[in-house]
């Protein structure tokens, strides 16, 4: 809605035109005589109401609908260009109803792009609302599309490798959770929660992480599928840890909650990391058996999906003197898709597992 800092003749005008009154009906309205609606009519942008009656025109614009609102501000538009200076007191202070529309169309454009690893896009497309408005005169619809938008933001950093810091995933994720805080919405709170355990996995405090996890995995404010992928999480977090059968055991546990949801998707990730659980375990012929199950289940359209899964199997194949040549090209493919998607975080991982498997020849297959 647009706002008004000093009234002229001539966005007193506007305001008449775009209520549909004549000057004696807009008198009425406004309850001051004919003679002064007269005298803004004719001198316009060379006259200005009372300080009382610029109050009395602020009202008026307030209690207007958003149709009157539009009308007011292109006929404003129009006829300041006409007259020097004359549009710089009005600005618009929040989303119009089709904004809104329009900004829950983007957001869903923006999970498209992340899906995609089109950073570049989906940063457009955020910064296009998150700057335009100040939050704090959003009203409840406008403040959850705004933390919504700040939430896909953390999504975006964190993708990009951007765990902590002043402009991170970190920051993002708070800063959501504050606003779904103060808008009294459980579920998204409890998300935000979840996607701030795993900046904590990200950042290597891997047992804070999988405390966090555990709690989640049995809070009523998650879905069923939110629930299972945390305890999905704690299983890679102990694995990172070294807690490889433990943490087999919980992944199993995951699994079949993906599959009693029927999530392929989830259902293939997990396999993913009960793959790297088994190789952590040195137990090769079982993660073999597993990523096998996930590289021919698993969605392949994504590029950060691609990459996880060949860096996984890249690690694996390493830890057999007998594959490490593939496993070697399998993850120079995976550095190479990381690098053309800017996947910061994944190239660090690849570096990672060809540092660690350095040297002697890792476990054998049992």
């Amino acid at each position: 809605m647009a706002t008004v800092h000093h009234w002229t003749g001539l966005e007193a005008r506007a305001l008449r035109l775009a209520l549909r009154f004549s000057v004696r009906a807009f008198a009425e309205h406004l309850g001051v005589a004919v003679a002064t609606v007269s005298k803004w009519e004719s001198k316009r942008a060379e006259t200005e109401p009372r300080p009382d009656t610029q109050a009395i025109l602020d009202t008026a614009l307030g209690r207007a609908d958003a149709h009157a609102h539009l009308r007011f501000e292109t006929l404003l538009s129009e006829m300041a260009g006409t007259v020097q200076g004359a549009g710089r007191r009005v600005t618009a202070v929040g989303p119009r109803a089709w904004e809104y529309e329009s900004w829950a169309d983007d957001l869903d454009r923006v999970v498209v792009a992340l899906s995609r690893q089109n950073f570049v896009f989906a940063d457009s497309l955020l910064s296009r609302w998150l700057v335009r408005f100040n939050a704090q005169r959003l009203d409840e619809k406008g403040l959850y599309l705004f933390a919504r938008s700040t939430a896909l933001l953390g999504d975006l950093k964190r993708d990009q490798g951007v765990v902590l810091g002043p402009l991170s995933a970190q920051h993002s994720y708070v800063g959501a959770r504050a606003v779904f805080t103060q808008l009294d919405i459980p579920r998204r709170v409890a998300q935000l929660d979840l996607s701030l355990a795993v900046i904590t996995e990200m950042s290597g405090r891997l047992e804070v992480a999988a405390r966090h996890y555990e709690t989640l995995a049995v809070d009523d404010r998650l879905s069923r599928r939110d629930r299972a992928r945390a305890r999905l999480w704690v299983g890679t977090a102990l694995s990172k840890n070294g807690r490889h059968d433990y943490a087999t055991r919980v992944m199993r546990a995951a699994t079949r909650d993906f599959e009693d949801l029927t999530e392929p998707d989830d259902w293939s990730v997990a396999h993913q990391k009960l793959a790297l659980a088994r190789r952590g375990a040195g137990d090769l012929t079982q993660a073999l058996y597993f990523i096998d199950i996930a590289r021919s289940s698993g969605a392949t359209d994504s590029p950060m999906q691609r990459v996880r899964l060949d860096t996984a199997h890249g690690h694996i194949l390493l830890s057999d003197a007998a594959t490490r040549d593939d496993g070697h090209h399998v993850l120079d493919r995976a550095t190479r898709a990381a690098a053309q998607y800017g996947l910061v975080h994944q190239l660090r991982s690849i570096e990672g597992v060809k540092a660690m498997n350095e040297g002697p020849t890792g476990p054998r297959r049992r």
